[in-house]
């Protein structure tokens, strides 16, 4: 079969048929490369003249784009003969060009510039500081300036890190390592892995695999919203004697990302079975009595009788130190009025006594609005007076509050009749 090098090979040949008789392509008087950019160059020009502007290679029309695309290709190193076809001046890059006028005079126009032209080399920066040492006086504040947006110092950090730190109490745990430990050797606890974007939902008094080790869930903190999602900060201990307080959601991710990851099943079918429970250790705690440093009007105006009742199985210190990001303490850092060890007591039996005792001094409309816009509804603050709370803790110790009630008329603590 005859092998053909070029379109010209084909219709050399002869057309017997007579099918290339319509699609012949027209042969150009100028045959050399030179020849036919000047011709481009003249079309471009006609295209300028009867347009306005330069042909575009995104244009609406095949003609325009197939136009615009050789302009585009050709045009940065001219020759004479195109310089000399080009009668408005195109290749000058924005230079006036001369047209004839009605009178018979010339006019001269000026050409818009393109966004298409290539720069001048003196118009390209070559770093930053040329681009920043321009003078732009006219440019436009609503251009340059930043609004609604929160400033760095002012974004959501954490005021510590959910790190890893010796625990001090670790002594009330330790035998609950040992039996846990002995209860998976004998197969008494099943332990499952953690599926990856498992929904897990932590209780207090869980263990579980985390590193390679015995986690248990000493605490949960009351509901509080953290990325404009709800959450909770834990309380864990692991078995080589370390603690950390990381957020439910941050322990979501790392057990996610832990291959060993194991979650470890509670006995019973139930929080209602008698068995449910039979893991959890019985925790003590300090009660804490904070005043809010909240600068907000409606806060501030009533500080020195609003206090938080909290009772916390960990360093108080520790549980306050996120308070200005935290909802639950008003998203403001707190004062430790006052703290009272708890001895051989329970500390979630505790906390709920302490609150059921003073519902009645809980304000009803405390809202918080996270940066999210989401509300939050702190539970755990009073109008009573720390000398109350401390009143209050007495009569735990006696095992005599069960005898007294608290009056929001006289703001006294009372003997019922």
């Amino acid at each position: 079969m005859k092998r053909y090098r070029s379109l010209d090979d084909i219709f050399e040949e002869d057309d017997e048929l007579g099918l290339l008789a319509d699609i012949r392509p027209r042969r150009s008087n100028t045959s050399s490369p030179e020849g036919r950019n000047a011709e481009i160059v003249v079309e471009v020009n006609d295209f300028y003249e009867a347009h306005g502007r330069l042909p575009d290679e995104s244009g609406a029309t095949i003609e325009e784009m197939k136009l615009g695309t050789i302009w585009r290709s050709i045009r940065s190193e001219p020759s004479e003969t195109m310089v000399a076809a080009d009668r408005n001046r195109l290749l000058g890059y924005g230079r006036p060009f001369v047209s004839s006028a009605v009178d018979g005079t010339t006019a001269t126009k000026s050409r818009e510039p393109s966004w298409r032209d290539d720069p001048d080399e003196v118009d390209v920066p070559l770093s930053l500081d040329d681009i920043f040492d321009e003078d732009d006086d006219d440019i436009p504040e609503a251009m340059i300036g930043m609004r609604h947006v929160t400033p760095a110092a002012e974004r959501e950090k954490p005021a510590h890190r959910a790190d890893m730190i010796p625990c001090a109490d670790f002594g009330v745990f330790e035998q609950g390592f040992v039996d846990m430990q002995a209860k998976l050797d004998a197969g008494e606890r099943e332990a499952s892995p953690v599926e990856d974007r498992q929904e897990l939902r932590p209780k207090e008094g869980d263990f579980m695999i985390h590193r390679g080790l015995l986690a248990y869930v000493a605490e949960i903190t009351e509901h509080t919203r953290r990325g404009g999602k709800p959450d909770h900060r834990l309380r864990i201990i692991f078995s080589n004697g370390m603690e950390s307080d990381p957020l439910m959601s941050s322990l979501r991710k790392a057990l996610w990302a832990d291959r060993t990851a194991r979650a470890i099943h509670r006995p019973g079918l139930g929080p209602l079975d008698p068995d449910w429970n039979a893991d959890a250790l019985q925790l003590t705690g300090t009660i804490y009595v904070a005043r809010s440093k909240s600068e907000r009007p409606e806060i501030k105006e009533v500080r020195n009788i609003l206090h938080k009742i909290g009772v916390t199985s960990q360093d108080v210190k520790r549980r306050v130190a996120d308070a200005k990001n935290d909802p639950t303490f008003l998203l403001a850092d707190v004062e430790i009025v006052a703290t009272y060890e708890l001895r051989n007591l329970s500390r979630m039996k505790i906390e709920d006594l302490l609150h059921r005792f003073f519902d009645v001094a809980r304000p009803s409309g405390l809202t918080i609005t996270d940066r999210f816009g989401k509300k939050v509804f702190p539970r755990e603050w009073f109008y009573v007076l720390p000398d109350h709370i401390a009143e209050a803790v007495r009569l735990i110790e006696a095992g005599t509050l069960h005898l007294y009630r608290y009056d929001t008329s006289v703001q006294q603590i009372i003997r019922l009749e």
